[in-house]
């Protein structure tokens, strides 16, 4: 399966945007969630599925050490191009493989945790995505995996959907709302169960994501995630144009959460931890 048969996907440019401005400002944040909720110790194998530039699999090598072993895979070439040219951390050495979740290159249980931080919602077939990650888990393993909860539950991205649509025509959004398409409960554990996990426990998770202000956040979205398709071929006037409108509907709409020198908002994923 290629890369544009996915939902959510970067070019080179936008990736390496991304790893610099929303890694350190809003994953990096949710990585260390994930991982301490699933808990890692020395020694263990964990796989990162849908490993964008890679912070999930960087932190899950620190924490199980130089007797670990960490892979992490993505469909996006752009993506592990980006993360395998950080400079390595302590611990496990990175495993970087360029394939889909629903066909991973693994043998039948090779590891003993598997991660997806924000992927699965995107996944053509997240059903057999989740059967292909218990596959590769020992009988003992565990599974920890989030995704954006109802985007009527994420303020920004609720405001930022309606300005996009609103200047840029219908259904405009398509990228930042499909963000939030797996986000009901109900439906996670089902498909966690049809795959075959037992011992599942979800929770809503709600963080307050800080940047500099609204301009700069919707900038850096026009920039670094697929939203940038919409003004890439526009000329530069009409680029500023169009920013500057959407800036300024975002900014009515989330006037509370802006106060001089931040704009800090509420932000909600979904987690579920699950049993092999």
């Amino acid at each position: 399966m290629t890369a544009r048969q996915h939902g959510w996907q970067l070019e080179s440019t936008s990736a390496d945007l991304y790893e610099r401005l929303l890694v350190p400002t809003v994953t990096q944040k949710w990585a260390h969630d994930l991982i301490q909720r699933v808990g890692l110790g020395p020694g263990d194998r964990v796989l990162d599925v849908a490993c964008g530039t890679g912070v999930v699999a960087r932190l899950a090598a620190v924490e199980v050490g130089e007797r670990g072993r960490v892979a992490a895979v993505d469909v996006n070439h752009g993506m592990l191009a980006v993360a395998s040219s950080l400079p390595p951390l302590a611990g496990a050495t990175i495993e970087w493989h360029e394939a889909s979740a629903d066909a991973l290159p693994f043998d039948d249980r090779e590891f003993d945790v598997v991660l997806c931080q924000l992927g699965l919602q995107f996944f053509p077939d997240s059903s057999a995505a989740l059967r292909e990650m218990r596959r590769v888990l020992v009988s003992a393993g565990r599974c920890g995996a989030s995704v954006f909860a109802a985007i009527e539950r994420n303020p920004a991205a609720r405001a930022l959907a309606d300005a996009v649509d609103r200047r840029f025509g219908a259904h405009a959004s398509h990228a930042k709302r499909s963000e939030h398409a797996l986000a009901d409960q109900v439906e996670l554990r089902a498909l966690f169960e049809a795959a075959g996990f037992t011992g599942i426990r979800l929770v809503a998770v709600r963080r307050t994501i800080v940047f500099a202000s609204v301009t700069d956040w919707v900038e850096i979205q026009f920039a670094a995630t697929p939203l940038a398709a919409l003004v890439a071929d526009r000329d530069p006037a009409e680029r500023w144009r169009l920013l500057g409108v959407v800036c300024a509907d975002v900014r009515d709409a989330l006037v509370a959460f802006e106060s001089e020198g931040a704009f800090a908002f509420p932000q909600e994923v979904n987690v579920v931890l699950a049993d092999a």
